[in-house]
């Protein structure tokens, strides 16, 4: 496994990460940006919300960071 092939998979992982609906996925869970606001900060639950969160939010670079990846797969090979 290549340095590029980690670098896919962790945007793959991102890109997982941006898709995922608060109201129908994590809501019903419990594991919305509110809860997080009530206190558990330091948990690991905590901190998932929070990447989560982090994700949806750099939506924008993430799309730049595909077309980029998806333009140099395309040249390459």
């Amino acid at each position: 496994m290549g340095f590029w092939t980690l670098l896919e998979g962790l945007l793959l992982f991102a890109n997982a990460m941006a898709i995922l609906n608060e109201d129908r996925f994590l809501a019903p869970r419990g594991w919305t940006l509110a809860e997080l606001q009530a206190g558990r900060k330091n948990s690991l639950k905590g901190q998932v919300i929070g990447l989560i969160h982090a994700c949806q939010f750099m939506r924008l670079p993430l799309i730049l960071l595909n077309i980029i990846i998806i333009v140099v797969k395309l040249v390459s090979g």
